[in-house]
C-alpha cells in the first residue's frame, strides 16, 4: 500500500464539486467538543461546501463525551441524513456509529481524526509531518537541554502519529545525549487546563531545569505557555498545531515558537466536497486523489491527507496573506516585533 501525503485539496474538489450536485440530500456533522476555536472554522467551510453542492447541513456537538457522540450520530441518522462527518471524540469507542450507519447505507467521511474501519473514507492532514515539523523548529530553537513533551488526547490517534514523528526528528540528539527528555504526558482531551496542569506537575518535579516542550497543539500549547509564565519562563522553546489565532499571537510576541498550519478551511472544503459525492454514490476510491493507506493497526482505508505549514516567527506573514488572521490580531500587544508585526 502506498503511503499518502501532501495531497492537494484542489483535485478534491474538483472532483466532487464539478461531477455531484446533491440538491435535497442532507449531510450530518458530529464534532466531538466544538468548543475549539479551530472547529467553527471547519464548520463554516463545511457548511459552505455543502450549499454550494446543494446539500443540507445538519450538526450536533459531543462536548467531549463518546457516549454523547453515539447518541448524537444515532439521532443524526434517525432525521434522515445521506452521509456523515464525524470527528471522532474517541477512535475505539465510535465503532458501532460506524457500523449503525453502515447499516443504512450511508457513507462516513472520518474528520481529521482516525475511525479505524475501512468503511470510514479518512480525511486528514499529514498528522506525521506535523509532528516533525514541531519538533524541527523546536530543536532549531533549543537544539540542547531539557524536553518536555505534552502530547494530545490519549484516545485519538492522531496523538501518537504526532508523537512518532517528533520523536523521528529528536531521535538522534536523544542518542547523543544532546537532548533528554525529562517530562512526557498525554492531554485527556485535549484541554489547555489539563496540559497547564501536566506542565505544572513536571515543572514542580525537575525544579523548572526545563529549556522546550514539545506541545502537540495550539490549546495544549496555551496551557505550557501559561504554566512557564506563572514562573518567569515564557520565552522558551514551545510547538504547536492549528494556527490558532492565540497561538499565532504567541508566535509574533515569541512565546510560542510554532504553530504548524492546517488550514482549517481545506480541510472542511474538501470534507463537505467529499460528503456530497459520497451521498450522491460515487464510490470512495473514485474520489480524485483518494489513495489506498493501511493504519498502524492494518485496516486498509481509503485516504486524502493535505499538507501542513509551519508558522514561525519568519514567516508570519503567510497567514495574514492568506486571510487567516488580521495584521491586527495577529500582532496584538506586540512591539518591534517579526514582520508583519515590525
Amino acid at each position: 500500500m502506498r503511503t499518502l501525503s501532501a495531497i492537494s485539496v484542489a483535485a478534491v474538489v474538483a472532483f466532487a464539486g464539478t461531477s455531484v450536485f446533491a440538491d435535497g440530500l442532507t449531510v450530518g456533522v458530529s464534532w466531538s467538543n466544538f468548543q475549539e476555536e479551530r472547529w467553527k472554522t471547519d464548520e463554516a467551510a463545511i457548511v459552505a461546501a455543502l450549499e454550494a453542492g446543494g446539500a443540507t447541513y445538519l450538526s450536533a456537538d459531543a462536548q467531549s463525551s463518546s457516549s454523547k457522540q453515539l447518541s448524537d450520530v444515532e439521532s443524526l441518522i434517525a432525521q434522515g441524513v445521506d452521509a456523515l462527518i464525524i470527528l471522532a471524540q474517541d477512535t475505539q469507542a465510535i465503532g458501532p456509529a460506524v457500523q449503525a450507519a453502515a447499516d443504512e447505507g450511508i457513507p462516513v467521511v472520518a474528520y481529521d481524526r482516525l475511525i479505524e474501519d475501512s468503511r470510514a473514507f479518512y480525511l486528514t492532514f499529514d498528522n506525521v509531518e506535523v509532528g516533525r515539523m514541531q519538533a524541527r523548529a523546536v530543536f532549531e530553537a533549543q537544539p540542547s537541554g531539557n524536553y518536555v513533551m505534552i502530547k494530545g488526547s490519549p484516545t485519538d490517534p492522531n496523538a501518537d502519529f504526532l508523537r512518532g514523528g517528533q520523536q523521528e526528528i529528536l531521535q538522534a540528539a536523544i542518542d547523543s545525549g544532546d537532548i533528554t527528555i525529562v517530562g512526557e504526558a498525554y492531554t485527556d482531551g485535549w484541554l489547555p487546563a489539563n496540559a497547564q496542569r501536566n506542565m505544572e506537575q513536571i515543572l514542580t518535579a525537575q525544579d523548572n531545569n526545563v529549556d522546550a516542550v514539545v506541545a502537540s497543539n495550539d490549546g495544549t500549547a496555551g496551557g505550557v505557555v501559561a504554566a512557564l509564565t506563572a514562573q518567569g519562563m515564557e520565552g522558551i522553546a514551545v510547538s504547536g498545531q492549528d494556527g490558532d489565532h492565540a497561538a499565532l499571537n504567541r508566535v509574533a510576541l515569541g512565546t510560542q515558537t510554532v504553530s504548524v498550519w492546517k488550514d482549517a478551511r481545506e480541510l472542511g472544503a474538501a470534507a463537505g466536497e467529499i460528503a456530497v459525492a459520497l451521498a450522491g454514490g460515487a464510490m470512495m476510491a473514485d474520489v480524485e486523489g483518494a489513495g489506498a493507506w493501511t493504519s498502524p493497526g492494518g485496516t486498509d482505508m481509503t485516504s486524502v491527507f493535505l499538507a501542513p505549514v509551519p508558522v514561525t516567527a519568519d514567516n508570519l506573514s503567510v497567514v495574514v496573506d492568506a486571510g487567516w488572521i488580521t495584521q491586527e490580531a495577529l500582532c496584538q500587544g506586540v512591539t518591534n516585533g517579526p514582520a508583519p508585526c515590525n
